[in-house]
């Protein structure tokens, strides 16, 4: 879905995000951190995966990635379009297998 790059992105972080991380061990915490901070300038790093929704029901223009750090995810949406990134959750993986990723995208609706 990317097309051209805009110079930076709005950037929305759910609430859950703050408080989870907040009980990461120290230098996840910081390495998320910054992990998202870089999501508004660049949405689809390439430690970032697409992940396949064509299951589920999407709002068109939407792609939900997830990016990988170590044992854990952060997924997010991205509306290149509208020129958003909305950071849906943090997991550990394992246990997590994206179970709950109709709920998240449930929000973006």
């Amino acid at each position: 879905m990317v097309k051209g790059r805009q110079a930076t992105y709005r950037l929305w972080v759910e609430t859950e995000i703050h408080t989870e991380r907040e009980s990461l061990p120290g230098n996840i915490r910081q390495r998320i951190k910054r992990a998202l901070d870089d999501l508004g300038k660049d949405p689809c790093p390439t430690a970032s995966k697409i992940l396949d929704t064509s299951d589920l029901k999407l709002p068109h223009g939407i792609e939900i990635r997830r990016l990988r750090m170590e044992n854990w995810r952060i997924l997010y949406a991205v509306h290149e379009d509208e020129g958003w990134v909305w950071a849906l959750g943090i997991y550990r993986r394992p246990p997590y297998a994206y179970e709950n990723l109709e709920k998240l995208i449930s929000k973006l609706q």
